[in-house]
């Protein structure tokens, strides 16, 4: 492991993420439900993102073209979008306890953290509905409007659903994608339009960490 948690090489990165992937379903599929609380939705874009990862990274242990090899580099940078914010929303609390980490060799939280490695920072965010079909989530650092993320951030996850109830809790939205620059456009299909989606972001440093989710907003789409 380098400073950062997931493996640099990709021997390494194929043995951990199979790992997890693994574990995951174990945990999620055993007959306690010790995970239930983890989306099947979740669960089924992480095992999709391992299949894609090793069905390209499998081709570069033959001889190959370079082509080949930007595909595994291509199909690897798409499962760490992937991994980095299934491992903060689901993996790095309770039920989830320091064995399991360390069986997934994911670091446990220390009780001490630095001001460096924490996120203080809350999204802040406008819906705007211009399109139909298209929702334009406008967000910016919480009282900065001119601060569009914070320096050296990858930017803010998004987490939405298109739900007939508001729900409880950030965890209830199942959707999730990495907005690395503002506005970010969520586009619908046709069957969507006149339903509820609910939206909630939160600000991931450079580290993987994920800072508290802003309060969700709701939005009827166009």
């Amino acid at each position: 492991m380098s400073n950062d948690y997931i493996p640099r090489h990709d021997a390494d990165f194929e043995i951990w993420f199979k790992n997890i992937k693994e574990y995951v379903a174990m945990k999620t599929g055993s007959p306690d439900h010790e995970w239930e609380y983890i989306p099947n939705s979740a669960v089924t874009e992480l095992n999709e993102a391992y299949n894609d990862w090793f069905n390209n990274y499998s081709q570069t242990l033959v001889p190959h073209t370079p082509a080949i090899t930007t595909d595994k580099n291509n199909a690897r940078a798409s499962a760490e979008r992937v991994i980095r914010p299934f491992v903060q929303r689901f993996l790095h609390w309770p039920p989830v306890t320091d064995g399991d980490r360390v069986n997934m060799n994911i670091p446990n939280r220390s009780p001490v953290r630095t001001q460096h490695h924490e996120v203080t920072e809350v999204v802040e965010f406008e819906l705007i509905l211009s399109h139909i079909r298209q929702i334009r989530v406008n967000f910016h650092v919480k009282g900065h409007i001119n601060m569009a993320k914070p320096k050296g951030y990858d930017g803010a996850v998004l987490i939405w659903d298109v739900l007939d109830t508001p729900p409880q809790r950030p965890e209830d939205l199942t959707h999730h994608t990495m907005a690395s620059r503002t506005p970010h456009t969520l586009n619908f299909d046709e069957t969507q339009r006149g339903k509820t989606v609910y939206i909630a972001l939160a600000w991931q440093n450079e580290r993987g960490n994920i800072g508290a989710w802003s309060e969700i907003q709701s939005a009827v789409i166009p």
